[in-house]
């Protein structure tokens, strides 16, 4: 197996701190965005990726259960990355923004998504 430098580093030398900094950048989240996920504080992030601090198992387990993370692969390097395809954000945030509007307009916006997909499956 030919191993591949990953931020600059053999894989062999690759710590949680990295492995987490990968996950976080695998979705495309910054700090900040991945810290109010798992409801810790973004400076605590940059310590944990950058080994100020050590990663405590708690935090390898909210990383685990909110973003489909392998614990395995996170705290071993063991197996693949995710434990089913990583969470799509877009539609997260597409809920999120659903839930805010008044049921009126979130049947309107329901009876707008059915319209689309019917011009998209003519296609």
């Amino acid at each position: 197996m030919i191993k591949v430098p990953l931020f600059g580093i053999m894989d062999e030398m690759i710590t949680i701190n990295d492995r987490m900094k990968l996950v976080r950048a695998s979705l495309k989240l910054s700090q900040r965005e991945f810290s109010k996920r798992i409801s810790i504080s973004q400076s605590m992030i940059a310590d944990m990726e950058m080994g100020h601090i050590p990663v405590k198992e708690r935090y390898l387990k909210l990383i685990s259960s909110e973003f489909n993370v392998n614990l395995d692969w996170l705290q071993e390097g063991t197996g693949d990355m995710f434990t089913s395809p990583p969470p799509d954000l877009r539609l997260e945030r597409l809920i999120e923004i659903f839930r805010q509007f008044d049921l009126d307009l979130q049947n309107a916006v329901l009876e707008h998504c059915r319209q689309l997909l019917k011009i998209h499956k003519k296609k």
